[in-house]
């Protein structure tokens, strides 16, 4: 978007619509001959454009005139209507053409447009009813005093630059910040086992920036275990909150769901951690709720902290156990500063002097509000006219008094007609709502406010420039969680609802939103206890355009039939989420206006023939539709679609009639893990943008695909033997972006073919993988093709796979490609040597796989780097596996062993039986070591201070234990056959060893688990000869850290099978194959802390010891697997078991069976219990 106008009153943008609709030719051509007179059009038109000439006026006056707003309110619903009767005459026209196409099979579709008879009043007295309150508004704006607009709006030019503004820039918070940090790294605070810090301020004066600011410092990250932020927001609710934190902990989707087993759960997850908590935005709280979320906390590690942030100070003394940290304004010249830094984008202001002046002037009105001054500077960003920061300065909009800030009105003030319009229709977000630019786009897209002047350029585009624009403005931010998402603040979020008034509502909790007549946009946010007459209240809103699901739902099938009835303006419908929909009803095909239907993760299994007349649907979403099998034929009526997302769906195959979409730009069929085959007739989907074929089961691909010029994205091209796509194709796809993968190169016939495919040429693609499967192994025609396949220079990720030249070409490991950030070689089985990799400047993550021929990696591996130029600089990751041959690892000379590999992170190697000797000696950065498979190695281990992780396994040389580093957080020895007693392998590292996994060592008969005082998890693995797990009685005490233990497959371990078990923190034990035991556990052998308790492969077991289980009043989790001579479940379990699992124990599973087994009474409390995988409680 070159150019914008500026403070475009909101209605423009739709009346601007409305008249270029009706001055076009189509329209005129369809009504002539009707009953609507060409003259009403024209007054219609001659209407609008006298009101579209004080809305300027009006815009102004509304802030602090009710009878201007009200004036302005009922304006937009008379353009509402107007656009929805031009869209039904729109939509008969494109029905009638449909109709003639079909007359010779008509009585299919007369069958379907019987059954939806959209015109039951005539337009010509709808058209009179609207006119009618036109110029009643008309005459109104005589008596308002609303005028013409004195002077047009200028144009101004947009700065070309990124709309993506860094969000790195904080000012004037190291005080705050150095004084938070402090607070968090003392090991309590004021003597309470857990800290509670809250930070208290103003809306937008940067409590959450402040909070993200210490939460990613480097020191509080190497201090805390465990991280969690979770946003809060308005509603306090407890079940909610544990949920969003066990998520984060867990990195999982929590299905559990009574409070009690959550926090359960949480307390065994925080169980002796330290951990950091932020609680971001928190609104209200009461005491007893907060009582109840903290209970899980106190289990945590002395030190652990939680961070809280409010508005409100009685929130903070609620649940404080420290001092409020008050969070105060910025200072002007950091407020300045601020502002500086996002209207010109240099720190350095002084090359603007007199707009500093006047910016200076400007922040006093900001307050010292962060967000204030980023916005406005994201709104003085595309000006740099003295006038115009004068205008803004004097704006009488700093004057309103109402709970919007003044400085966030001003820059919705100033936005373009189109811009106002989008951004209002973003109200209908639940605040806290995550969204994803093209979700957004889409409805949009939807609704009609994608209007360009520039005919090149697509709606999507033009929608992306909206997008970037209120990035640019800060109207919207990128997501801390998810950087694929974005968010609006608040306060952005509050100034959307102020602006769009009763237009956009949300039905969410008990303070849902006011539905009136006037409400065209809903969304639906589920509470827990929803019924369907929670519903009954949106049926005001007859006229409604926008019904949208923001999160998993279970509304009832009776409703959403009776939403499809009555609310026929229906322009977006997401269903999404909404797994109960088994079948949609007949009266979607009433929706005539519908534009955006999303059914994502419903359980249909077809689409009914009369979505075929939904003429207008631009945009169908059926992703995770996993009982959706096939399309109808029909869909091919869809005319006018543009987006379709069938991914994770079940379909086989694509109807033909799809390739008559000749509007389609996406086509998304990721996933689809049955799909074997593609239409015929692709190629005549000519205005296709985006086709997404990965993970199908797609063999080959339909000819002519090189006819689709406008393809950005194509994730995978199959090369065919016969008659199918050719890497030809390639060479006429000039816009190919993002990642690209091309199969079956080995059926490239001629070399020259793949020049043609111009892979140097595309200067957008991002990722690149190229693969041969079976085939030829002609080693000089295959090097020929990945000559010619060289890619251009600004590729970033690269893969070859199966390649079998016996050499590569020049251009793989030219310092050219200084873009390569991956790089993966895999079954390159004939090449003998290494390409130069070490020359790419920015390569980090590099994996060498399944190569035969490698003999020695040598000074060819490093490349001809300078002086000032480390050989793999940037290196991370580095991955050998499967090189039988190789033997040597060398540099080109001594000097480059202290050079290379400065960043090197993780290096793995695996299956290299020969490698002897030779590792780099030097790798400062190294924190992760994995030797596997390589029997030979004898060499040293390489030098590496921040070594943290090392896994070695299948080595018969001691060596490399001999050679452990001090400072070691976890060792896993698999294997090792050399290994007769690791007691005199213990040396320094002992004293930081957090986890010990070791695993196949038939010698060892003696584990000195005490001499580890901080280890937290140990496994142990198929030690059969082992029969203690320490060396001695006086030390048996010393496992206060240890949380988890896996003992699998040791038969001879019984020492702490007689006796307690000394590990008080304990909350996780699997035992797997004890067969010698009759009767568990003895009495007090376990520790009460224990949460989990798995007992697998017990062959012996007849008992489960009461008196050993009745003091574990933690244990949450219960398994029993392949314990066939166990004969019962004990009397009474503990309270607090929330699961009990059985498998493969015959003699309890009929004990265990619902209502009729004899042990029922003692496991139907439990909430959830399973036997051989089927819950039966």
């Amino acid at each position: 978007m070159a150019e914008a106008v500026v403070g475009g009153p909101i209605l423009s943008a739709f009346l601007d619509v409305l008249i270029k609709n009706i001055a076009s030719q189509e329209f005129v051509d369809f009504i002539k001959g009707r009953r609507i007179s060409e003259s009403r059009l024209k007054k219609l038109k001659t209407i609008m454009l006298s009101v579209n000439g004080v809305l300027d006026d009006a815009e102004e006056k509304q802030i602090t005139d009710p009878g201007v707003r009200e004036w302005l309110d009922a304006l937009k619903d008379a353009i509402y209507e107007a656009d929805d009767l031009l869209d039904e005459i729109s939509y008969k026209a494109f029905r009638l053409k449909i109709e003639a196409g079909y007359r010779t099979h008509g009585d299919k579709v007369r069958s379907f447009f019987s059954y939806v008879n959209p015109f039951k009043k005539g337009m010509k007295d709808k058209l009179d009813d609207i006119l009618e309150m036109l110029e009643i508004l008309v005459k109104q704006k005589e008596f308002l005093g609303l005028r013409k607009g004195i002077e047009e709006k200028p144009f101004l030019q947009r700065i070309l630059t990124t709309s993506l503004i860094d969000e790195s820039g904080v000012y004037g918070r190291d005080d705050d910040k150095e004084a938070l940090i402090k607070m968090l790294l003392r090991d309590d605070a004021n003597g309470n086992d857990l800290g509670v810090i809250p930070i208290v301020g103003m809306g937008g004066v940067g409590k959450t920036t402040l909070a993200q600011f210490v939460y990613n410092d480097s020191r509080v990250q190497e201090w805390f275990g465990v991280r969690v932020w979770v946003c809060v927001s308005e509603e306090f609710d407890v079940f909610k909150i544990t949920k969003d934190i066990l998520k984060e902990v867990t990195s999982l989707t929590c299905d559990t769901q009574t409070p009690n087993q959550l926090q359960l759960e949480l307390k065994e997850r925080l169980m002796g951690k330290r951990f950091l908590l932020v609680l971001d935005d928190v609104w209200k709280c009461k005491y007893t709720d907060w009582e109840i979320l903290q209970i899980p906390f106190k289990f945590g590690a002395q030190g652990s902290k939680i961070v809280i942030t409010t508005r409100d100070a009685n929130v903070a003394s609620t649940m404080r156990t420290v001092p409020t940290h008050y969070l105060k304004e910025l200072t002007d010249n950091d407020c300045w500063s601020l502002l500086a830094k996002h209207a010109f984008d240099v720190r350095n202001s002084s090359i603007h002097p007199d707009l500093e002046e006047i910016g200076r002037k400007i922040v006093k009105k900001c307050k010292g509000l962060p967000l204030a001054a980023k916005i406005l500077g994201g709104l003085l960003r595309s000006n740099r006219n003295v006038e115009e920061w004068e205008k803004i300065l004097k704006s009488s909009l700093w004057n309103t008094s109402n709970d919007i800030l003044p400085a966030l009105r001003l820059s919705y003030h100033y936005l373009p007609s189109h811009l106002k319009r989008c951004f209002a229709y973003c109200a209908i977000f639940p605040k806290d709502y995550e969204f994803e630019k093209e979700e957004l786009i889409l409805l949009w897209m939807a609704e009609g406010f994608l209007v360009h002047s520039f005919v090149h350029k697509e709606m999507e585009e033009v929608g992306d420039d909206y997008f970037q624009e209120l990035v640019s403005r800060s109207f919207f931010q990128r997501s801390s969680d998810y950087r694929s998402c974005f968010i609006m603040h608040d306060l952005i979020n509050d100034l959307a609802k102020n602006v769009s008034r009763e237009f956009c509502s949300r039905l969410e909790g008990e303070d849902s939103c006011k539905i009136t007549k006037k409400t065209r946009h809903l969304s639906y946010v589920r509470a827990e206890d929803d019924s369907s007459k929670k519903f009954e209240g949106i049926y005001e809103a007859q006229l409604l355009r926008t019904f949208l699901l923001v999160e998993w739902s279970c509304i009832d099938n009776e409703v959403i039939n009776d939403l499809l009835l009555k609310f026929r303006k229906l322009r977006v419908l997401s269903l999404s989420q909404y797994r109960s929909v088994a079948a949609l009803p007949k009266s979607i095909g009433y929706l005539k206006h519908l534009r955006y239907l999303n059914l994502s993760t419903a359980s249909i299994k077809s689409l009914p023939e009369i979505v075929s007349i939904l003429y207008n649907l631009q945009t169908l979403i059926l992703h995770e539709c996993t009982n959706l099998a096939v399309l109808p034929d029909s869909i091919g009526n869809l005319k006018h679609l543009r987006h379709l997302d069938l991914s994770g769906t079940s379909i086989i195959s694509l109807p033909e009639s799809i390739c008559g979409l000749c509007d389609l730009r996406t086509l998304i069929l990721c996933q689809c893990k049955d799909l074997i085959e593609l239409p015929t007739q692709m190629a005549r989907l000519i205005n296709l943008r985006h086709l997404d074929i990965g993970g199908t089961k797609l063999q080959e691909m339909p000819p002519r695909m090189g006819e689709l010029k406008n393809l950005h994205l194509l994730t995978c091209l199959i090369i065919s033997k016969h008659g199918g796509s050719n890497i030809k194709e390639l060479g006429e796809l000039q816009h190919l972006r993002g990642k690209l993968c091309i199969w079956n190169l080995e059926n490239i016939v001629d070399a020259e073919d793949a020049c043609t495919a111009n892979l140097n040429g595309k200067r957008h693609l991002k990722e690149l993988e190229l693969m041969w499967n079976s085939g030829t192994d002609n080693s000089v025609h295959q090097k020929g093709v990945l000559e010619q396949l060289q890619p251009h220079a600004n590729i970033e990720c690269l893969s070859i796979v199966g390649y079998r030249g016996e050499g590569f070409p020049d251009w793989l490991g030219d310092s050219s490609f200084s873009n390569i950030v991956f790089l993966k070689l895999s079954g390159c089985k004939y090449c003998f040597s290494l390409p130069p990799l070490g020359q790419l400047a920015s390569l980090k993550d590099l994996s060498i796989t399944d190569f035969d021929g490698i003999v020695d990696v040598g000074p060819e591996f490093y490349g001809n780097c300078t002086s000032m130029k480390k050989p793999f600089g940037s290196l991370k990751i580095l991955k050998f596996e499967s090189m039988p041959q190789w033997h040597k690892w060398i540099s080109s000379v001594d000097k480059d062993e202290y050079r290379a590999f400065p960043l090197l992170q993780e290096l793995h190697i695996r299956e290299c039986p020969n490698l002897a000797t030779s590792l780099p000696t030097h790798l400062p950065s190294l924190t992760t070591l994995e030797i596997e498979g390589c029997l030979q190695l004898v060499a040293s281990l390489p030098r590496a201070p921040a070594i943290l992780k090392m896994k070695l396994k299948d080595e018969s040389r001691d060596v490399l234990l001999k050679q452990l580093p001090s400072g070691l957080h976890s060792l896993t020895i698999d294997r090792f056959y050399c290994l007769d007693s690791i007691i005199d392998l213990v040396g320094s590292f002992s004293r930081t060893l957090e986890e010990i996994d070791i695993r196949n060592h038939d010698s060892l008969k003696c584990f000195p688990l005490e001499l580890f005082p901080k280890l937290k998890r140990f496994r142990i693995t198929r030690c059969s000869f082992l029969e203690s797990l320490c060396t001695t009685e006086a030390t048996r005490e010393n496992f206060a850290s240890l949380n988890s233990l896996e003992i699998r497959e040791c038969p001879n371990l019984v020492s702490f099978l007689k006796g307690r078990l000394p590990a008080p923190n304990l909350v996780r034990l699997l035992l797997l194959g004890c067969s010698n035991v009759e009767s568990f556990p003895e009495k007090m052998l376990l520790p009460s802390s224990l949460t989990s308790l798995k007992i697998w492969d017990f062959q012996n077991l007849k008992c489960l010891d009461y008196n050993g289980l009745q003091h574990l009043n933690s244990l949450r989790e219960l398994e029993i697997c392949n314990c066939p001579k166990l004969q019962s479940i004990p009397e009474e379990l503990p309270s607090s078991l929330s699961s009990l699992s059985v498998y493969l124990c015959p003699l309890l599973e009929r004990r265990c069976q619902r209502e009729t087994g004899e042990d029922w009474h003692k496991i139907s409390n439990i909430p959830h219990v399973k036997v051989n995988l089927h819950k039966i409680n």
